[in-house]
């Protein structure tokens, strides 16, 4: 879509919509695969959504009518999977764009489950917690009753305004109403430990848009051609929003990856080092500027401004379509949200397979990788000439000795994922020439094209 002469670039933002503007990018990676034009459209469409509304009573006595949305839009995979958030702008518009991200994560990252998202038009600031139990058990219950929720048929997860109290609702108030499912807990992930939950998953996204930036820093040709040396060390970093996701990735790459955390933006303003309060994070200079909070952030008039070699989306959609095509003029690399932001489904992948096996990982291999390596050192010190210190003997034992204990095996398994999705982004970009964002696009069509293809929908 082109703008008019009365039209500016942020009006053409805003007509598009938050799902048009995905669509846009999607159309953009599928001009560059040969699948046929009805199996595009299919991957393209939103399958399923529903808006609901449904009456609470108030701490006060009064009743008020909340209204709730679910997306579910690709059915490849089975369940779908995808948060719920709670917050006054949420939409068809933007449970559909989500939800189609949420299905190009998933396929980029090879978990299988299609994509869905939710939401409740409430600010949950403006709720007790009573309140929330109420709007949250309701909104559970409207999800059961359309069939909108399972471990096997779609499963939430936390996103913007929720947490693991929220999930922890939501899993108590299915399993009441269900038929007594032995896999109940699966329903919804993101849940408190003691409920079902993986220790790990709190701060997923956040460390897997550590891994990811740290895995494309560690390019040097990449790095050489922005300009950078290679490794996340001493890279200056900004990050707009401080809410989960932005709290630990800075975390993370401040105290395992050696960056400097140069810069902080929040909703009340933004402070700067050294050069003081900035209100508009845009603006601030550093090597890796990293979007954090919610949609569209980063639009065709502030993106000239944006002063960062790299951009890293850690939110949903922080870039329009038209401001990445001017970042990319700019030859800013911008590493995409369909990758970046993909560490908190990832790690609800793990947590959805504990509740099914109904077995905390590293259960049963911990002790026995324990001993394992304790045999090994013993071993060692029985095939050395001269005997080793008893102490030292003691020390290598209790640093090496412990077999693996769940964080350990979540984080290697995101690790892990991150490494092996960005390099075959990488590589697609490198063979079709394009940008980073278009060749992580086509690597979700080709794989959710290809699920389409063995399930034998298009005979």
């Amino acid at each position: 879509m082109e703008a008019t002469s009365s039209q500016t670039n942020g009006q053409v933002e805003s007509s598009l919509g938050f799902f048009g503007q995905v669509n846009q990018m999607f159309d953009a990676a599928a001009a560059q695969t040969d699948h046929d034009r009805g199996v595009l459209h299919q991957i393209r469409a939103c399958d399923n959504v529903i808006r609901f509304e449904f009456p609470i009573k108030r701490d006060d006595g009064t009743i008020q009518v909340i209204r709730g949305y679910r997306g579910e839009h690709s059915h490849h995979m089975k369940p779908t999977k995808g948060g719920i958030r709670y917050a006054t702008s949420v939409n068809v518009d933007e449970v559909m764009a989500l939800s189609a991200l949420m299905s190009y994560k998933c396929a980029i990252m090879d978990v299988p489950f299609g994509g869905a998202k939710g939401g409740v038009c409430i600010d949950a600031r403006k709720y007790s917690t009573k309140e929330l139990k109420r709007i949250t058990r309701r909104y559970t219950f409207e999800l059961a009753r359309k069939d909108f929720i399972g471990p096997g048929t779609d499963v939430p997860a936390p996103d913007y305004g929720t947490g693991k109290q929220e999930m922890a609702w939501i899993m108590d108030t299915f399993t009441r109403i269900g038929d007594e499912d032995l896999n109940a807990l699966a329903c919804v992930t993101g849940k408190p430990v003691g409920q079902g939950g993986v220790r790990g998953r709190t701060e997923a996204t956040g460390r897997g848009v550590y891994y990811g930036i740290r895995e494309a820093c560690e390019y040097e040709k990449d790095m050489k051609r922005f300009g950078l040396e290679p490794g996340l060390e001493g890279k200056s970093i900004v990050i707009q929003g401080l809410g989960n996701v932005g709290y630990h990735a800075a975390k993370i790459l401040d105290e395992e990856g050696g960056a400097d955390i140069v810069g902080i933006a929040e909703i009340e303003g933004a402070i700067y080092n050294p050069d003081g309060l900035a209100v508009d994070d845009v603006v601030l200079p550093c090597d890796i500027l990293i979007p954090a909070a919610l949609e569209g952030v980063i639009t065709s008039d502030n993106a000239p401004d944006i002063r960062a070699t790299i951009v890293a989306e850690a939110a949903n959609g922080p870039v329009t379509s038209q401001a990445d095509d001017l970042l990319q003029n700019k030859e800013t690399m911008v590493i995409p949200d369909v990758y970046l932001n993909a560490g908190g489904v990832t790690v609800s992948y793990f947590e959805w397979l504990r509740n099914l096996s109904h077995m905390r990982h590293g259960r049963m291999s911990r002790r026995f990788e324990e001993r394992n390596a304790e045999r090994i050192l013993h071993a060692v010190d029985d095939l050395t000439t001269e005997d080793f210190d008893e102490d030292l003997l003691e020390s290598l034992i209790e640093r090496v000795g412990f077999g693996a204990s769940e964080r350990d095996l979540v984080n290697s398994g995101l690790e892990d994922t991150m490494t092996q999705a960005y390099g075959e982004i990488r590589a697609i970009r490198e063979e079709k020439g394009v940008d980073m964002r278009t060749a992580a696009f086509i690597s979700a069509i080709d794989k959710i094209a290809n699920s389409y293809e063995q399930m034998g929908i298009f005979p």
